[in-house]
């Protein structure tokens, strides 16, 4: 997930129709089916790419079509054109288009219990808790200024003595010593850190107040009725995917490398990190996708430091439950 951090930005949400990248399609079940991811072809997805290589899409009678993502697809956009049945989100931006701008969205699912955006400094200059940024100089993503300052408010951290900078998506001045720490995906940068020749320690904001999900599982309100049947079939295989993929998270990514890994530029040594990383990130008593009642009241709750009025209604969990 080399990746930058407004990748899932909703902008002009209900007008846009972004054209959609290359796709992949499993044929012979009776049901065709839409499957929009919300980047590129890397370790956030492997559970659902052992699912199709497997045949579980199949099983479970659906054709189904993947459609990878990337830094220009705005994945509620394909929900709104109609050209997908499912699409992963961000909580923030998904919950901000229902409520403001009347989007017919409902969250049906959680790929990540905990949001793998956090602080990663060097093990040389340790940031372990939002105290240890004070006087230190952190650098964030523009976009994500709000979410570091709902954590520092949260964690009791005056924003006056964070020296927050721009971040341009590249650790080298973290590892030249140019900044103290850089808001990035825990389950990703360590590993180029690393590769540098540099050790990177990291904590999450999830762990420190801002608690919410990620790659939230979308659907329309119309699909949601519709498609029932076909949801449940989805979530279900997906989840036996991601149930195989975290038996030994080292198995999988080297049967990738010349077919869904290829191309991007990325060491298969690098996916066997993210995949290993991102395992107590997905893992829940529920099972993968559940969203108990205190993880989506904590959502609402984190949300709404940020400004973004979150309810309720807006989490369907009836499909999950229809799994077993």
């Amino acid at each position: 997930m080399n990746i930058a951090l407004d990748r899932r930005r909703f902008l002009s949400l209900m007008a846009a129709t972004t054209a959609l990248p290359a796709m992949s399609r499993f044929a012979g079940a009776a049901t065709p089916f839409n499957f929009q991811a919300s980047w590129i072809n890397d370790a956030e997805f492997t559970g659902y790419f052992i699912a199709a290589d497997k045949g579980y899409y199949s099983d479970a009678g659906l054709d189904l079509t993947y459609f990878s993502g990337g830094p220009d697809v705005i994945p509620e956009s394909t929900l709104i054109a109609g050209k997908v049945d499912l699409t992963l989100t961000t909580p923030d931006t998904t919950i901000k288009a229902i409520s403001e701008q009347g989007a017919p969205f409902k969250i049906i699912g959680a790929q990540y219990q905990k949001n793998p955006i956090g602080i990663v400094s060097l093990a040389s200059n340790p940031i372990k808790t939002p105290e240890d940024l004070i006087g230190k100089t952190l650098a964030v993503p523009p976009v994500n200024v709000i979410s570091v300052e709902a954590m520092l408010k949260i964690s009791g951290v005056d924003r006056s003595k964070v020296n927050i900078v721009p971040y341009a998506y590249d650790p080298t001045p973290l590892i030249k010593g140019e900044i103290d720490a850089s808001l990035d995906f825990t389950t990703n940068v360590p590993y180029t850190i690393e590769q540098a020749g540099a050790e990177a320690t990291s904590f999450l904001l999830y762990d420190f107040g801002f608690t919410i999900f990620n790659d939230t599982v979308v659907v329309t309100e119309e699909t949601l009725k519709t498609k029932r049947k076909d949801l449940v079939a989805f979530l279900k295989a997906s989840r036996m995917g991601w149930d195989e993929n975290f038996k030994d998270t080292t198995v999988y990514p080297p049967m990738f490398a010349d077919s869904w890994f290829k191309g991007t530029g990325r060491s298969i040594d690098n996916e066997i990190y993210f995949n290993g990383a991102q395992k107590p990130l997905m893992e829940a008593p529920g099972g993968i996708f559940s969203m108990s009642e205190e993880a989506i009241e904590a959502n609402i709750k984190a949300l709404a430091e940020v400004g973004i009025a979150a309810k309720r209604e807006y989490f369907d969990t009836t499909v999950l439950e229809e799994i077993g």
